[in-house]
């Protein structure tokens, strides 16, 4: 028993390093393959969200397909087929994929 202790005593003593070293290298990678993007693609969705215009195609959360016809503070009208006008939250719209493959 008296061994057991010192050997669990002396890999415990030398571990400390390296565990720390690994959870920052974890962390890091995490940081630029993780929260980075998001960020990025949350800016860039925000960046698109104050540049509405009417006239454009976009999508909303629900996967309604439509274009926009009226811009209000926070909410949007948007035309889903010809005399189909529904009212969308602005934080629920997100540019077309297929209007914006062309660009």
């Amino acid at each position: 028993m008296n061994l057991l202790t010192v050997i669990l005593q002396t890999q415990a003593g030398g571990a400390d390093y390296s565990f720390l070293i690994m959870m920052v290298a974890i962390f890091v990678i995490m940081y630029f393959f993780m929260i980075r993007p998001q960020n990025k693609k949350q800016k860039e969705i925000q960046k698109f969200r104050k540049g509405l215009e009417v006239g454009q195609s976009v999508i909303t959360a629900g996967g309604i397909y439509g274009k926009i016809k009226e811009l209000e503070d926070n909410a949007v009208i948007l035309e889903i087929a010809p005399s189909v006008k529904i009212k969308i939250d602005k934080n629920s719209i997100y540019p077309d994929a297929q209007s914006q493959a062309g660009k």
